[in-house]
Formats: C-alpha cells, sequence, structure tokens
C-alpha cells in the first residue's frame, strides 16, 4: 500500500510539473506575438528552428531514456555502470553532433534558408544536444524516485526562460540606452528567444550535480551498450514516426512556400495553433493519469470494459473543450496580437486532429498490452504518410491551411488503422456509434456557432453559450445514472 501511495504521489508531481510548465510555456505566446509583427515573419522561423529541434531531440536521445529504466531494473544490475553507458553515449553523440553543425554551420544555415543567421542554428544545435543529454540525468531521477527534484528542475526552466523573456521583450526596450545594455538590439527579437533557451538549459545542467558525481567513464561497459542499442533501435523508430506526426508540417512548409511569404504565413499558423495547445495540455493530463492504470489493469474483461468507458468520457469532455474555445473564440483571440488572427480559421481542425491523437493513444494500448509494439511503428508511419502528402499536394494551393487539414487526415489515419487492426487481436467493446453521435453533435453545435451571424459580442457570446449547453445538457441526460450515483454520494457524506 506505501508503495501505491508513492507510486501516485509521484505520478502527481510529475504530471503536474510537466502541465503547469507547459502552460507557463504557453503565457509566452502572447509575449511573442505582440512584439513580433506577423508581417516580419519572425514567429515563422521561431516555429520552424522548434519543429526541428524536437525531431532532433528524438534523435539525439535514440530511445535511450527508455532503454535505461529497461536495463536499471533488471535483476543484477549495476545500476552506476547502467547508468554512466547511457549517459556515455547520448552525451558523446550529443557532442559529435555539436562539432558537426559547428563545423557546417553556414553550409547547414543556408540550406535551411538562414544563411543571415547562422547563429539561430548554432544556438538551438547546442540546446537540443544539452536536452538530450539532461533527459537521461532526468530519467535518473525518475529512477531514484527524486519526483521533487526532477519537478523542481523543470520548473526552474520553465520560470526563468519567463523571466528573462519578459526582461528582454518588455524592460529592455526601456532601459537599451544604459552603457550596460549594449548588448540589446531590437531588432533581433527572434535571436534572443533561442539565445535564452540556450542559458536557461545550460543553468539547468548545474542542477545535477549530484548525479554527475555518480558518473564514472571508467565504468562504461561497451558490451552492455550492445544491447541497450539493440533494444532501443525500434524505441528510436518508433519515436521519429511519432514526432513526425506533430513537426513534419513546420519543417517541410519553408521548402513548400519558400520565401518572405512563407515565413509569415508559418508564423500565423504557429501562432494560432497555439490556442488549441489547451486540448494537447488535457491529453497530456490524460496520459499521465492513465497509462498507469492500464498496465495495472491488465488483460482481464473488467479491464477492457474500463477502457471502452474512459474512452466515452474522454470524448465527451474533449469534445466539450473544443466547443468552448470556439464558441469563446472572440475571447481567446486575444491571447495573440490581431495581425495573427487571420489564422483563426485553422484552430478548430488542429483541436479536432489533438482529439483524434487523444483517441488514437486510448486505442493504442492493444499492442503495448499484446507485446506487438511494431504495430504502432508502422500505423504511426501510415499517418504521417498521409499528413505529409496532403502538405505537399496542398500548401502550394492554401496555405498554412494545409497542415491544420494535413494533421487532421494524419491522425484520422491513424484511428482507423489501429480501431480496425486492434479489434481482430484485442477486442475492447468501444461504443462507436455513441462515440460518432457526439462528434456529429459537436460539429452540428459547432456550424450553428458559426453560420448564424450575429453583429453584437455580448449578444453572440449569449448565443453561443446557448449551443454549449445544449451540449451539456445532453451529456448529462445520457450519463444520468452516472450523475445520479455522484449525487446520492455527496448528499450522504
Amino acid at each position: 500500500m506505501a508503495s501505491l501511495k508513492k507510486l501516485l504521489s509521484d505520478s502527481v508531481v510529475y504530471g503536474l510539473s510537466s502541465i503547469v510548465g507547459r502552460f507557463l510555456n504557453y503565457l509566452l505566446v502572447p509575449l511573442y506575438t505582440y512584439h513580433i509583427a506577423a508581417s516580419s515573419g519572425g514567429y515563422g522561423v521561431v516555429t520552424n528552428i522548434y519543429g526541428y529541434t524536437a525531431l532532433l531531440l528524438v534523435i539525439l536521445t535514440f530511445g535511450m531514456e527508455t532503454t535505461y529504466f529497461y536495463f536499471a531494473n533488471r535483476q543484477g544490475a549495476d545500476q552506476r555502470s547502467v547508468f554512466s553507458t547511457a549517459l556515455s553515449a547520448v552525451g558523446s553523440v550529443g557532442v559529435v553532433f555539436v562539432a558537426l553543425v559547428m563545423l557546417l554551420l553556414h553550409p547547414i544555415a543556408s540550406a535551411m534558408g538562414y544563411a543571415t543567421h547562422p547563429e539561430y542554428i548554432g544556438a538551438m544545435a547546442v540546446v537540443v544536444a544539452l536536452d538530450a543529454f539532461q533527459a537521461i540525468l532526468f530519467a535518473r531521477l525518475r529512477q531514484e524516485g527524486k519526483a521533487w527534484k526532477f519537478a523542481s528542475l523543470k520548473l526552474a526552466f520553465i520560470v526563468a526562460n519567463i523571466a528573462l523573456n519578459l526582461f528582454v521583450f518588455l524592460l529592455a526596450p526601456r532601459i537599451g540606452h544604459l552603457p550596460w545594455m549594449q548588448w540589446y538590439s531590437p531588432a533581433d527579437n527572434v535571436g534572443y528567444i533561442f539565445y535564452i533557451n540556450l542559458i536557461c538549459t545550460a543553468a539547468v545542467t548545474l542542477g545535477f550535480h549530484r548525479e554527475l558525481r555518480d558518473f564514472q567513464f571508467s565504468i562504461f561497459n561497451f558490451q552492455l551498450l550492445k544491447a541497450m542499442l539493440r533494444y532501443a533501435w525500434p524505441l528510436l523508430l518508433f519515436g521519429v514516426v511519432g514526432i513526425l506526426n506533430q513537426v513534419a508540417d513546420k519543417i517541410l512548409f519553408p521548402y513548400l512556400m519558400p520565401g518572405p511569404e512563407g515565413q509569415v504565413q508559418l508564423g500565423i499558423y504557429g501562432a494560432c495553433v497555439k490556442i488549441a495547445m489547451i486540448m494537447a495540455m488535457i491529453t497530456q493530463a490524460f496520459r499521465y493519469a492513465y497509462e498507469p492504470f492500464v498496465f495495472g489493469g491488465g488483460r482481464s474483461a473488467e479491464s477492457r470494459e474500463t477502457q471502452a468507458l474512459v474512452m466515452r468520457y474522454f470524448v465527451q469532455f474533449t469534445l466539450l473543450a473544443f466547443l468552448v474555445v470556439v464558441c469563446y473564440m472572440d475571447l481567446f483571440k486575444y491571447l495573440i496580437k490581431s495581425d495573427y488572427w487571420e489564422g483563426l480559421r485553422a484552430v478548430p481542425i488542429v483541436m479536432l486532429a489533438e482529439i483524434l491523437m487523444g483517441v488514437y493513444f486510448n486505442l493504442s494500448f492493444w499492442y503495448k498490452l499484446t507485446a506487438r509494439t511494431w504495430w504502432g511503428a508502422v500505423m504511426s508511419a501510415a499517418g504521417c504518410i498521409v499528413m505529409v502528402a496532403v502538405n505537399v499536394l496542398l500548401v502550394p494551393r492554401i496555405g498554412y491551411m494545409a497542415c491544420a487539414w494535413g494533421g487532421l487526415a494524419g491522425y484520422a489515419t491513424c484511428v482507423l488503422l489501429s480501431y480496425t487492426i486492434g479489434q481482430r487481436h484485442y477486442r475492447v467493446p468501444y461504443p462507436t456509434r455513441a462515440l460518432a453521435a457526439y462528434f456529429a453533435l459537436a460539429l452540428a453545435l459547432y456550424a450553428a456557432a458559426e453560420l448564424v451571424a450575429i453583429e453584437n459580442t455580448p449578444l453572440r457570446l449569449a448565443y453561443r453559450t446557448t449551443l454549449l449547453l445544449a451540449y451539456v445538457a445532453v451529456v448529462l441526460w445520457n450519463e444520468r445514472a452516472l450523475v445520479q450515483r455522484i449525487a446520492n454520494k455527496i448528499m450522504h457524506r
């Protein structure tokens, strides 16, 4: 019981640190969009380069984080040797990567379209190498049960990052005339985003001084490394395919629509879809809570019934969040500057794609519980191919809207394949008709909100609130038995 309580408390700490961190980072979006004009394409540069770093982080960790957990927890394992071997491998790859980038910095920057700002590429190359190195250090904290230190370091990065961004974007323009502010140039706002990231990432590394004292290159085990790499390479493949589903559009966009116009459109898209990240935070919280629960329940019939029930509740709640955002877009749009607002039309599509990603995660347990994880890579790859194809075909014609539709098509493909194949190997009684009905209801209410033109903003919000309440009423009526049980429990306390 004590170990179960510790698992629960640690899961809450890990989950809150991640969700709170993402939320605080989310608050930087208004800061950036109100100080980087959409017409400059500056936010497009940020969106594009961060797309590359997300992909590179998966490549530079090459599945070693999960691999470390597996080998460190084997019976009779020398944990210090496993830690030193994993950290040596990731650290060495990171050093080689940074050295190659610095050696070929100008050709790489030119190929990416940043010939005039190779320093952006150099800074983020160091950042992603440090992030990969820290991934093993954070894994060590989790393996040792140091949840609070894990959360503290994660939040320390976020707080420092926000503080420095506030200084550069709000205070520095007012005191830039002072002698000690000669380094500051208002024209390099985009660059400061990357430099601040570099400073904060490097500073967090210092917080691992105790863990680094345990590192000894002398106990590096080459035979162990070979075994770890054999275990890790499928994880690398799975990770690359998975992250491509999220960032391939942002990486490809400048090549599909080159020049300043491409950067402007990518910036508008990148800023607006941050509003849709509300759905990503909900999905993240769901994953933290649900994954340990499912694996703990195993493959019993009762567990399958629970999975079906949870899918129903997940769809109900995320569609409610979807309707809240689209119905109150008149309020949410102020999170970004008005010259980015033309991209708001992509938000509903991206949010639906995020919901489908959550549905796909729920469906994915069939291959995890039956040890057929290679199916995950196959289905994710199929979704990625669809997404890339939509982008390649449509970006030159409809611009950033192709990114939104490509993501939706990609995750719809993953959901369709996972459900169809999964029901053959691990049947779960998902209420497909009820789920389809909830999607149809939400889309019908969204259409009603958009098609009825009301010029007066308070009246428009009141009308849309009525639509939102109609959805809530339908859900409560369908779940009236559950609502009654909850009400009875509250009344008898």
